[in-house]
């Protein structure tokens, strides 16, 4: 912590990954971490500043956001260790990568040539920005020598993400239906594939067809600019809310869940239900 100041720093932050890390001073757990053993936690904490914004719980947020960027520190550190590059590598190409793809605000390529004072954001049309942003994109793809529209889209994101993700790609370059009905027809068509790789009593197949339904659901959410992995979380936590009070309902009557029945509760789901519905 710096003198001047009582709260920490960025630089306080480094040296105190630096310090974990330390082969003779340091946390022996710390020390033991690797590339690898980090990522499932850099996973769950994305997945908890997610929670707490759609949770709205803004004073969670700032401890949830440190999680996150201390992911990016230890990755850091590790790169330091190893000689390839350090923290302020990574906010050099960060900040170099997002002046590129905003020549609508830094026409000049540099920070400093922001856009003129007086000309407002709302005064830039936003369908040329995502245009040059989707084209900056590409030739930064194609600076890599990518093969594919999909060669980027990563195969650690989650399921949903990924599927919406790279059905977008190649909806860019034309691979798409011509209209909303052309996906409800998909998903019809996919579902009854899945009944039919039931009736034939093919576990293999019914999975691969469950998967197919998936799919063309991702796309039908892209279709509509919905997050297709927070919609599910949604319907999850919908899920989970309904199904603890049937729990807590029966929890009154004798016997309890155990010696409820299905009529019991799915009278008691169709009240809270009911009640959301009322109330929204």
């Amino acid at each position: 912590m710096s003198e001047a100041s009582a709260r920490y720093s960025l630089d306080d932050l480094l040296t105190l990954m630096a310090v974990l890390r330390d082969t003779e001073q340091g946390c022996p757990w710390d020390v033991k971490q690797h590339w690898d053993s980090i990522v499932p936690h850099t996973l769950e904490e994305a997945y908890e500043v997610a929670d707490a914004i759609e949770r709205r719980a803004f004073d969670e947020l700032p401890g949830e956001l440190g999680d996150l960027l201390f992911q990016v520190v230890y990755y850091s550190q590790f790169a330091r260790e190893e000689g390839r590059f350090d923290f302020h590598d990574v906010i050099d190409v960060l900040t170099a990568k997002m002046v590129a793809r905003h020549p609508h605000v830094f026409p000049d390529g540099t920070l400093e040539s922001r856009r003129p004072v007086g000309v407002g954001a709302d005064e830039v049309e936003t369908a040329g920005v995502k245009t040059r942003w989707e084209a900056l994109k590409a030739q930064e793809r194609e600076t890599r020598q990518a093969v594919s529209v999909l060669d980027d889209v990563p195969r650690t994101l989650p399921a949903l993400s990924r599927g919406a993700k790279l059905s977008k790609r190649a909806a860019r370059v034309g691979f798409d239906w011509p209209d909303d009905q052309g996906v409800f027809a998909k998903v019809r068509e996919e579902l009854a594939e899945v009944e039919e790789a039931v009736e034939h009593r093919d576990a293999d197949h019914v999975r691969e067809e469950i998967g197919d339904v998936l799919f063309a659901v991702t796309n039908l959410a892209r279709r509509f600019d919905i997050d297709p992995e927070r919609a599910l979380r949604e319907a999850n936590g919908k899920f989970e809310r309904r199904f603890r009070y049937v729990e807590e309902a029966l929890s009154a009557q004798e016997g309890g869940l155990e010696r409820a029945n299905l009529d019991d509760m799915e009278r008691h789901w169709q009240a809270v239900k009911q009640r959301e519905t009322s109330a929204s």
